[in-house]
């Protein structure tokens, strides 16, 4: 549960904003959608191998030009 102590004269709009910000700090969103469907570990630490080849790749590219 997120809470947000809003100070006595601040502007709801700059309340709701740190709200917002709060909110998509945490990973709410992306941890809800992650659990929507169950994926197997296995597919799991494929996907997470194919991602740090990837990004593997992109950063040699980068060194070489």
């Amino acid at each position: 549960m997120l809470i947000i102590p809003v100070k006595e004269g601040e502007n709801i709009d700059r309340a709701l904003k740190r709200y917002k910000r709060k909110y998509d700090r945490t990973k709410t969103m992306k941890h809800l959608r992650n659990n929507k469907n169950f994926t197997k570990p296995s597919v799991a630490k494929r996907a997470q191998k194919i991602k740090a080849s990837y990004v593997q790749r992109l950063r040699t590219q980068e060194e070489v030009g």
